[in-house]
């Protein structure tokens, strides 16, 4: 197998096609760095230090968009800022917040020494385009605080907030911490393109944050979530047929990146799955409403199988209470699945009771990576299957077996005697009872691969639909 490298995902819209104007399908086509990760061990020990800092900055906010850290496995989208000549900007893409900012000429990145910057230089905006004070988006911005509020704060006079005549007085700016930087941010409105042949999809009146100091954080973000400054949320007022639903399908890549050539869909709009695929199952599962985190898609998990015992999941994983707490985040930002402590053992335990009693534990393939249990093997080593039971009818997804278990040469660096390794790659995110509240657990991407993964807006609820997603690109581009 080809060394693992780590993955620095583009979603480039470089070509899209439209069907009937009611769906776009984009390419997200990949970049390897060569040099962030020199070994196995460094690339799973960063995208698990990642996974872990991303979920308890999930848990533990309070009104902050939790936001994606480190790049690794991330994905990022572009596009073009509508202005003379036209500005591209390159934003992660992010299902677990709900606002589209990037960085604006002059910009100061602290401590972003090491990190990826964007392949484009920072747009300049007009400072004509600012949101003013009074509007919704503003507020949005600023966690719902009143417009009269904000334009107290903007200097509008007295007399004129009584009278709403504050139009004139830019919205204030606003700060987002996450999990290891922060930013300062003001909101603009103007015009956003997606590059596309004939025509062009164009956004006139796109809302967006604008920063010009970071600390830790080079990219911007598009955010999925749902929420009024939403990417979906605002191509639902401009295009519904674009807004009600989108779903992607990561190639399958464990690492690898002779793996990652093909494109991996993103797909805004509906579409005819039987066309463009030949089927049409998925497996679904309702969207439960997070007052405290609006912005997240949260779905209960009633338990999951390691081959034929089923783990029951605690009851705080399959509904999300009235302060925001509990339910499982389906999140594109996360790198691996995060569970919850004790029931994390109880599957570990069982995983390892059928895997332990054969094969030596690879402990300091553990202490590298961050990840575990992990085992030493020789020739085609046997693991039992693993299946995520969703909250509803029919509603369980069959894990494929490189989703749940990482196979690599270890010692293949250069430090040691190379030997055959496999770890398990769902994550112990700690004793709930500690959190300080917020949702119960993560989806993350990495089990997400192979899989068609569609938000439904419209019937709040999200599916899962088994896909070969390189085959799905090119069937959808056919047609």
């Amino acid at each position: 197998m080809a060394s693992p490298a780590p993955l620095f995902l583009i979603l480039c819209f470089t070509y899209l096609s439209v069907s009937f104007s009611q769906t776009l399908f984009l390419p997200l086509t990949h970049s390897l760095s060569q040099t962030q990760f020199n070994t196995t061990h460094h690339l799973l020990k960063a995208t698990a230090s990642r996974s872990a800092t991303r979920f308890h900055r999930h848990r533990k906010t309070t009104q902050q968009v939790s936001l994606p850290l480190s790049p690794g496995s991330d994905y990022t989208l572009s596009f073009t800022l509508g202005s003379t000549p036209p500005q591209p900007i390159s934003l992660y893409m992010d299902t677990g917040s709900d606002l589209v900012w990037f960085p604006c000429s002059p910009f100061e990145c602290i401590l972003c020494e090491g990190k990826p910057n964007s392949t484009f230089p920072p747009p300049k905006i007009p400072q004509n385009a600012a949101v003013s004070c009074d509007s919704h988006s503003c507020s949005a911005a600023h966690s719902a605080l009143s417009s009269r509020s904000l334009c107290a704060i903007a200097n509008c006079p007295l007399d004129s907030i009584e009278l709403s005549e504050c139009s004139s007085f830019k919205c204030p700016p606003f700060y987002y911490a996450y999990g290891d930087g922060s930013l300062i941010s003001k909101l603009f409105r103007y015009s956003l393109s997606i590059p596309m042949s004939t025509p062009s999809l164009l956004l006139p009146n796109f809302t967006f944050g604008c920063s010009h100091s970071a600390l830790g954080e080079p990219i911007g973000v598009a955010g999925l979530g749902r929420g009024l400054l939403s990417l979906p949320a605002q191509l639902a007022r401009s295009s519904p047929h674009l807004g009600n639903q989108f779903s992607y399908c990561l190639v399958s890549h464990s690492f690898d990146q002779e793996r990652v050539g093909r494109p991996s869909p993103l797909i805004l709009g509906r579409y005819d799955q039987n066309s463009a695929y030949g089927a049409d199952e998925y497996t679904y599962t309702s969207m439960l409403y997070n007052p405290k985190h609006p912005y997240f898609y949260c779905v209960g998990l009633a338990g999951i199988s390691v081959g034929k015992r089923v783990v029951p999941a605690p009851e705080f994983l399959k509904r999300v209470d009235e302060k925001g707490n509990g339910g499982v985040v389906v999140d594109s930002g996360t790198t691996y699945t995060m569970l919850p402590q004790q029931f994390y053992n109880l599957l570990v335990a069982e995983f390892d009771r059928r895997v332990g009693r054969v094969h030596k534990r690879a402990t300091q393939v553990e202490d590298g990576t961050g990840l575990g249990p992990c085992y030493y093997y020789d020739g085609v080593m046997e693991v039992p299957a693993v299946t995520l039971y969703f909250v509803g009818e029919k509603s369980s997804v069959v894990l494929p077996r490189k989703n749940y278990f990482y196979e690599f040469t270890d010692g293949g660096d250069g430090t040691g005697k190379k030997r055959k390794v496999g770890c398990w790659m769902l994550m112990n995110g700690g004793d709930e009872k500690d959190s300080g509240g917020g949702p119960g657990a993560i989806f993350g991407n990495y089990q997400q691969q192979g899989f068609e993964v569609v938000y439904d807006l419209e019937k709040h609820r999200v599916g899962f639909a088994k896909r070969q997603c390189s085959l799905l690109w090119d069937n959808l581009n056919q047609k």
